[in-house]
Formats: structure tokens, C-alpha cells, sequence
């Protein structure tokens, strides 16, 4: 009992570490916003266009589709996990050592830094929320439940995709390049998590192959949730399928992990 209270102490305070990061770089802070609300508006318009000549598509009319955007917007440091520059970072200055000689799981470590990262990110979006709201008219559900199921399923997907990143950081091990794999998960991400378009517009057979990688469990699956496209009644099948992701990728992450981190090769010493 005490040991669990300990290592809960000690990733509560990575955790709270990151704040303090992130608060150190405000001129980005007011920069990054200045560009979300233009890509906001640039959507907005950009489906409205679409819409223009139709009433539905996919079964979504314009206000569902807007609605799941913007939400989708918002909720977009979901899919944004550093691991892969982290580990990547600590294997070019040489810290990596110093890491895994901690008497704590570094990858439990590396999961509480990307939780206070995430809450940190969440509370950013906080004016983007308000911009939308004030702009272009979102209106978020006022159903509790469905923001339970909608919070359930965002940590659920969140910890996918952490567990996704471990596992493609482990061929950091190998290259000690980190550039290009950290660009491909990102682009990757932002186009298969369903942040541009509703799943259920997708033809069947790219909804079938974007289902079966990891991307959209962290921010399409619960938006979805949030915005009614997937009805409350599957969110128990939905929770389900996210858990079975998860056991998956952390087995095939962990077991990488050990073999990966016996290729070692540091740059800064």
C-alpha cells in the first residue's frame, strides 16, 4: 500500500510538472490561437460550402456535421502525444540513462507527463471553445451522462494512442532519427483520427482500414459519442472495443520496449 502511494505521489508530480512548462512559452500560447481560430473559420466555411447544395450527407445534416467538427477541433490534443520526441530527445542528449536507472516504471512516467501535458493543452483550448461558441454558434450537449460516456471513452482513447506512440518511439532505439517518424505520426494523426471528416462519411472500405489502427479511438470514437452520431446505447460496446485496444497495444509497446531499449545508442555521451 505504501509503495502504490508512493509511486501515485511521485506520478502526480509529473503531472503537475507540465503546466509549469508550458507556461514558459506564452508568446506561443497567443500565436498558436491566432492560427486555431483561422483553421477554425477556414473549416467552418469550407462545410458550409459543401452543404450549400444539400441537406444531409451521410445521414448528417449541416449543424451535426459543424457541431462534430468544431468539437473535434477542440478536443484535438487528444491525438498529441510527444513520446516518440521525448524518448527520442532523451536518446540524443544521453539522459536516457539516467531515466531508466530511476527506481520508477518509465513508462508509467512518460504516461503521467502526457496526462498533465493533455490536461494543459485541454485548458488552452478553453478560448478556441469560446470562439466557437461565440462565432459560430456551437452548442455543447447539456446531457450528463453523454459527457460521462464522452469522458470515459476520451481517456480510454487517449491512453490507445499513448500506448500506439510508445510503441512507434521504440524505433527510435534503432535510428536515432526522429524527425521524420515524429512528422509522419502527426500528419497520420490529424487525418485518420476523423478530425477533417465524420467517419461515417467515409466510404466503407477507408472507415473499415481507418478503424483498424489506433488513430481514431482517441478523438473520432468519442466525439462521435459526444455529438449523438453514435447513439449512448453503444457507448458500453464502444468502451469495450477502446479496452481491448489498449491491452493489445501496451502487451505489443511493452514487449518492444524490451527489446529496443537493449539496442541503446547514445548520441550525447
Amino acid at each position: 500500500m505504501q509503495t502504490a502511494r508512493r509511486d501515485l505521489s511521485i506520478y502526480g508530480a509529473f503531472i503537475g510538472m507540465m503546466p509549469k512548462v508550458f507556461m514558459a512559452y506564452q508568446v506561443w500560447f497567443w500565436v498558436g490561437l491566432v492560427l486555431n481560430i483561422i483553421s477554425m473559420a477556414i473549416l467552418v466555411y469550407f462545410w458550409r460550402a459543401i452543404y450549400n447544395d444539400t441537406g444531409t450527407i451521410s445521414g448528417l445534416g449541416l449543424n451535426q456535421t459543424l457541431t462534430y467538427i468544431l468539437l473535434a477541433f477542440i478536443f484535438m490534443p487528444l491525438t498529441s502525444i510527444d513520446v516518440v520526441w521525448e524518448i527520442g530527445s532523451n536518446l540524443r542528449e544521453g539522459t536516457i540513462i539516467h531515466h531508466l536507472l530511476r527506481p520508477i516504471n518509465f513508462q508509467g512516467m512518460n504516461y503521467a507527463q502526457s496526462l498533465g501535458i493533455l490536461g494543459m493543452r485541454l485548458l488552452l483550448q478553453l478560448p478556441m471553445a469560446v470562439v466557437a461558441v461565440l462565432l459560430f454558434g456551437l452548442r455543447f450537449p447539456a446531457d450528463l451522462s453523454t459527457w460521462l460516456a464522452f469522458l470515459v471513452s476520451a481517456l480510454l482513447g487517449f491512453t490507445v494512442m499513448f500506448f500506439f506512440n510508445w510503441f512507434l518511439a521504440c524505433l527510435t532505439f534503432y535510428t536515432t532519427e526522429i524527425w521524420g517518424l515524429g512528422v509522419l505520426i502527426e500528419g497520420m494523426s490529424f487525418f485518420l483520427s476523423g478530425s477533417l471528416v465524420p467517419l461515417v462519411m467515409m466510404p466503407e472500405w477507408i472507415r473499415t482500414i481507418v478503424l483498424s489502427i489506433p488513430f481514431a479511438q482517441a478523438l473520432a470514437v468519442p466525439v462521435s459519442l459526444l455529438t449523438g452520431i453514435t447513439p449512448l446505447t453503444e457507448a458500453p460496446r464502444v468502451w469495450l472495443v477502446q479496452v481491448l485496444w489498449i491491452l493489445g497495444m501496451w502487451l505489443a509497446s511493452s514487449l518492444f520496449f524490451k527489446v529496443a531499449v537493449r539496442k541503446i545508442t547514445v548520441q550525447g555521451g
